[in-house]
């Protein structure tokens, strides 16, 4: 760190507060003056998490994209604590007027509002039932679901009405709701995604600062599995150069901890996201650090991120295709190769909505 850089936060994935691009001024920190005031240098590194109401009107979004599977997801939270330095997400906190670097790991927007506006989404006369997920975007369970509980209610509510719902988590809380997630799985109404990036413990706590460890991650697919509940793992993303090589133990250890199915996505970098993805491995992983923007430049053809329907989720290139091929292989071997089962909406029960209005029929 030279004597004008800022210090990099304690514990978060980014150290990064770009420029939201949105924005016309920009504000840039100047700490040349403070190099002999350590005391001050330390509390800069200490960023607590802040956590702000948000009053959306709406709990479901509606996705068209053709690369993601669901048409319709419910995230509780806005930004998200894990912190992942690669998050794709992040550029969605430049819209509140806040960065996608610090901000989004520290700056958290509650939906107290998400299990009422969830029942009166599934109540409305025009709601055909279908695959909602949970996590479209951040995490539902990012460490503040321990005191806000909001994915446990709409989990409760989805029970009640049998609607059918799959989960992307890298949080090992997930079982914490196994007494709703077993009766789900019993009417065939859920599925829970684990993603796993890596066994390297050191890696994830950089890479992924506040996510649960790789050893709590296979244990919550043993738990899941033991439950009765499908459990697909996501090597989501694959970062060539840094985790690609690890894809077979991965594989291997996720089947022998019970997961049915798996899936990779390749590094995105859309955005803001290659700024703070960027500092993180210059940071973190100084000698790889020209390589694996090599080997993302060469999936990327030549550049560091690909926007292309069809392709963005995959990369391309002689080196995409070698993933590719390393990832089917060892699935295959795995037994991991078999999609899930279809998750079931003929047993929807439409819930009275929160207003207390009637059904005439």
């Amino acid at each position: 760190m030279n004597d004008a850089s800022p210090p990099t936060p304690h514990g978060r994935g980014s150290g990064l507060e770009p420029p939201n691009r949105f924005g016309t001024i920009r504000s840039v920190p100047d700490y040349a003056d403070f190099e002999n005031d350590p005391q001050f240098l330390e509390d800069r590194r200490r960023v607590p998490t802040q956590f702000l109401s948000d009053d959306s009107k709406s709990i479901v979004s509606e996705n068209d994209s053709p690369d993601v599977p669901f048409r319709f997801s419910v995230n509780p939270y806005r930004g998200c604590e894990h912190g992942c330095s690669y998050c794709y997400a992040r550029p969605y906190h430049e819209y509140l007027g806040l960065n996608a670097g610090i901000d989004f790991e520290t700056k958290i927007f509650v939906k107290h509002h998400a299990p009422r506006l969830l029942k009166d989404w599934l109540a409305r006369d025009a709601w055909v039932p279908e695959q909602i997920s949970f996590s479209g975007i951040t995490d539902c369970y990012q460490p503040c679901e321990r005191t806000y509980e909001l994915t446990r209610q709409c989990l409760e509510i989805c029970l009640t009405s049998r609607q059918p719902v799959s989960i992307i988590t890298k949080n090992a809380l997930v079982v914490r709701d196994l007494d709703l997630l077993a009766p789900l799985a019993q009417l065939g109404c859920v599925q829970v995604n684990i993603s796993l990036t890596t066994l390297d413990a050191r890696l994830a706590r950089t890479l992924e600062p506040r996510t649960s460890s790789p050893t709590a991650r296979l244990r919550a697919i043993r738990e899941l599995t033991a439950a009765g509940i499908p459990v697909r793992v996501m090597t989501a993303p694959v970062i060539p150069g840094l985790n690609d090589s690890e894809v077979p133990a991965l594989l291997e250890a996720a089947s022998q901890a019970g997961a049915r199915h798996a899936s990779f996505v390749m590094l995105r970098l859309p955005l803001t996201v290659k700024p703070v993805f960027l500092e993180w491995l210059e940071r973190s992983e100084p000698l790889k650090r020209d390589r694996v923007v090599g080997l993302i430049q060469s999936v990327r053809g030549g550049d560091l991120n690909s926007a292309h329907f069809g392709e963005r989720m995959r990369g391309s290139g002689q080196i995409a295709d070698q993933i590719k091929q390393t990832f089917r292989l060892f699935a295959r071997k795995h037994g991991l190769d078999q999609p899930l089962p279809e998750l079931n909406a003929s047993a929807f029960v439409r819930p009275q909505p929160t207003s207390g209005q009637l059904r005439l029929f």
